[in-house]
């Protein structure tokens, strides 16, 4: 795979299965490299698939419970168009538009009796409400709190997300549900339609603490009840019965296990016994809440690099519906137990699939045949490596096809709460086709082991456990192939990995190469710049605070960057505000001034999620920087090594 092959790729997601449990409407995305942007639209499963919209950004398919429309979320044709919410007749025909909401709307719900349908919507707020654009550019912001501006997002101290009652005939005004000044989401119709859930803040108005509150308010008085006081929940639900339920936590204190909590007094865990997230940080997972059944629900959990959906019966007892070494990404059922789901290996971006309710699954799309059928795809070997007794550190390597050796990559993922795993990831099969060996695991730390496992970097794990895990799965890999050549290693990660990667080339001088990508390198001034200073600090390496010079210092790359002698690579984007640039403009001038063999690249009108979903051509741009700073570094074996091979 080649960094132009980017544009083979093709994302098959969310799937909304009809009422009459035949058809399947799905979100179809690709990317265009000629135009650099990405293009979404819906298609259709009847018995083939075909595409059904044609605009240039749809998603979000929502069938009207009677079946007679389709609600989307369509984006305009330009680039900065917002999004906004269009209906269509269910058997064909043209989209149209309701509503106009000046920064867009999201996640539409229809009403079970289908009379009206719950969205989010943005708008402008307070003094900026009736500025144009050219004074909103050029007047001063006054930040009163935390949570002014997010990532990917931008400022949001002068915008509020609130949830809007609307018309499907769209002829009336859409009418606001909440009233308080904050922002709200995570929505939910209660079974009779006349209340609707919302996680938002009632009492934090410089968000001075973290979580949120989950209100009930009623649909016609506007009545507010609160549910569940400040918490770590980010999703409300109901049952059939009308029970209402949180998603998350009953606790502030991140990190923790996400689980689903019927939020009686005290809230009641349904979930947390199995010791795994609902919900994946990796990549989407198949549900974002349950789907109920008679006896019991359904719902997504994240297993050591493995995304599956299980089933929980009235007793607690649960048994795995999807399962495999692959990661199902979207879930709808029919009321007669038919799944459409789609799913994600290391072989696959994706494709839609189905389950009768005899167990039978097919696949109902090969949209990415041709990149699965080109030959250049690598499937991984996964195994287990001992760090320490007791630790077993999931791993996956993917090695070219050949005898080498190969030159080696160490890839370290970013959080430290994310994971790696069965599901397709590009980096790792253009590496491979460069020839390299690619080393990749979920150290202590990572998703998907459980609560024991995440917290195990806080404190005094910072930096230690972690290492410790990489550096033993890097060994491990080689004591199993001697295919990989280990007088050529590189290391690389981004975010969380991006530090990991600082952190390790100032301690072990093994490795010839080195990436590090949007990077935490200083604590002190990430706590004062970040989109999330209130609380990263604070919690991993606690009871650090931002006054806590020497804790913060310690735990930083920047004052052991004295130390580092392996070519480094900096790559940042200028508009990250996870970890801003200034992190990697210290790490690349105290290089400079050492000597050492050290590039930065930055990527101008990009965010911390570049390598993901940033500009199509950047992406690839990101690809060949990095192709040529490790070849031109581990191409060649080392003076004195014998039989090694340039990767192509």
């Amino acid at each position: 795979m080649q960094p132009s092959d980017l544009s083979l790729l093709t994302s098959v997601s969310d799937p909304q299965i009809h009422p009459d449990g035949r058809r399947i409407a799905f979100v179809v995305t690709t990317i265009d490299l000629d135009e650099d942007r990405y293009r979404s639209s819906l298609w259709l499963w009847d018995g083939e698939a075909r595409q059904i919209t044609f605009g240039d950004g749809d998603s979000a398919p929502r069938w009207s419970p009677d079946g007679g429309s389709l609600a989307l979320v369509r984006k305009g044709p330009e680039r900065t168009d917002p999004t906004q919410l269009a209906i269509m007749p269910a058997d064909g025909g043209e989209a149209r538009v309701i509503t106009s909401f000046e920064l867009g709307v999201q996640a539409p719900l229809w009403s079970p009796d289908g009379s009206r349908l719950l969205v989010l919507a943005t708008e402008w707020f307070g003094e900026w409400a009736d500025l144009d654009k050219e004074e909103r550019a050029r007047r001063p912001r006054r930040i009163t709190g935390f949570d002014a501006r997010l990532d990917n997002r931008g400022w949001l101290h002068d915008r509020r997300t609130y949830a809007y009652l609307v018309d499907p005939d769209g002829e009336t005004e859409p009418r606001r549900v909440g009233s308080g000044e904050e922002n709200e989401s995570g929505l939910a119709w209660s079974p009779d339609g006349g209340k609707v859930a919302m996680v938002t803040s009632r009492d934090n108005p410089r968000s001075l603490e973290r979580g949120a509150e989950v209100v009930e308010v009623d649909t016609e008085s506007g009545a507010e009840t609160l549910r569940a006081r400040r918490a770590g929940y980010y999703m409300a639900d109901y049952d059939p019965s009308g029970a209402l339920y949180g998603i998350g936590a009953p606790t502030t204190d991140y990190p923790y296990v996400f689980s689903l909590w019927r939020l009686d007094d005290p809230p009641v865990d349904l979930t947390g016994h199995m010791d795994r997230s609902i919900s994946g940080l990796a990549i989407a997972s198949a549900l974002e809440r349950p789907v109920w059944l008679e006896e019991g629900f359904l719902c997504s959990t994240t297993d050591r690099g493995r995304g599956h959906v299980v089933a929980f019966d009235g007793e607690g007892n649960r048994t795995t519906v999807l399962g495999g070494d692959r990661y199902i990404t979207g879930l709808s059922r029919s009321s007669e137990g038919r799944l459409a789901f789609t799913a994600s290996d290391p072989l696959s971006p994706g494709e839609l699939f189905e389950r009768t309710p005899d167990g039978t699954e097919r696949a109902l799309t090969d949209f990415n045949q041709e990149i699965r059928s080109g030959g250049g795809l690598v499937s991984p070997t996964f195994f287990q490596a001992e760090s320490a007794p007791g630790i077993d550190v999931d791993t996956w390597v993917y090695v070219p096809d050949g005898e080498g050796p190969f030159p080696v990559l160490l890839n370290i993922h970013g959080g430290p709460a994310s994971e790696y795993g069965f599901y397709f990831f590009d980096e790792f099969q253009v590496y491979a086709s460069a020839g390299y060996a690619v080393v990749a695991a979920n150290p202590r730390g990572s998703e998907g082991r459980g609560l024991e496992w995440l917290r195990a970097v806080i404190g005094p794990g910072w930096g230690e456990v972690d290492i410790e895990d990489v550096t033993a799965v890097l060994d491990e890999a080689m004591r199993r192939d001697s295919r990989l050549d280990p007088s050529r290693l590189g290391i690389m990660g981004g975010s969380y990995g991006g530090f990991l990667t600082a952190w390790t080339i100032a301690r072990d001088d093994r490795y010839r190469s080195a990436v590090v990508e949007r990077a935490l390198i200083d604590w002190e001034s990430f706590a004062g710049t970040s989109d999330i200073n209130r609380d990263f600090s604070g919690l991993y390496l606690h009871p650090a605070t931002a006054w806590d010079h020497e804790a913060l210092w310690e735990a930083s790359p920047l004052p052991a960057a004295r130390r580092i002698d392996t070519p480094t690579l900096i790559i940042h984007s200028e508009n990250d505000l996870r970890c801003p640039i200034g992190q990697a403009e210290q790490l690349f001038a105290a290089l400079l001034r050492k000597g050492i063999d050290v590039e930065m690249i930055r990527f101008p009108n990009e965010g911390h999620e570049l390598s993901r979903s940033g500009a199509p051509r950047h992406r690839v741009e990101r690809f060949e920087y990095i192709l040529a700073w490790h070849g031109s570094h581990l191409k060649q074996p080392q003076e004195g090594d014998q039989g090694s091979t340039v990767p192509s």
